[in-house]
């Protein structure tokens, strides 16, 4: 009987390094430089789009301003000399109170053809002032149409009373006193017009002019 003989159990040969547990370290994920750098140029370029955008919108709103204001300053120019026209055809007006005094004594007929035409010529003046204004404003267009009324009460007397009267002929009778033409009696209606004209103006400036 052949007897087999008994061998030791073989411990497998292990490598040294496999027997040290690894023990794993997280390792910290550091971007690179590029990704980086890109994300922090994308934020400015994004951040001077803002700003220049934000700009712009400003500048505009700011030219916008600028010309309303322009426009709105170049209406009321237009107006402040619209008024002193109609005015200024007022005051023409009662200076017929002196020229009719003051005519050619030597060519009366002459001299009424003249000054009649151009009283004419003022008189249609006057009418087309009066519509303007009270196109313009109600309260400013009652305010000059007072003021007409007067005037041809006070200014219009005195011009026919200048009529009757002889022309002068002498240097000195040029100045005519107070006493023989007086217009005073017209102020406050010319300071009334004066005052409705500076409230219709000052309700068109810009709030920030007021």
């Amino acid at each position: 009987m052949t007897t087999t003989p008994t061998r030791e159990p073989t411990s497998a040969v292990v490598p040294a390094h496999t027997l040290i547990p690894m023990v794993g370290t997280p390792a910290a994920v550091v971007p690179s430089a590029t990704a980086n750098s890109g994300g922090i140029g994308g934020a400015v370029i994004g951040t001077l789009l803002s700003a220049t955008i934000l700009a712009a919108m400003i500048a505009a709103a700011v030219n916008i301003m600028l010309a309303r204001r322009k426009s709105r300053e170049e209406e009321r120019a237009r107006l402040r000399d619209r008024f002193a026209q109609a005015y200024g055809a007022y005051a023409e007006y009662c200076e017929f109170a002196y020229a009719v005094r003051r005519r050619r004594h030597d060519d009366r007929p002459a001299e009424r053809v003249r000054i009649s035409e151009e009283l004419r010529k003022v008189q249609a003046m006057l009418s087309a002032h009066e519509a303007w204004v009270k196109l313009e404003s109600e309260t400013v267009g009652k305010v000059y149409a007072k003021l007409l009324q007067e005037m041809r009460k006070i200014a219009g007397g005195a011009m026919r009373q200048a009529w009757t009267d002889k022309p002068v002929t002498s240097d000195a009778a040029v100045n005519i006193p107070p006493e023989t033409v007086d217009l005073s009696p017209l102020k406050p209606f010319e300071a009334a017009y004066m005052e409705a004209v500076a409230a219709h103006l000052r309700a068109l400036a810009p709030w920030w002019s007021r």
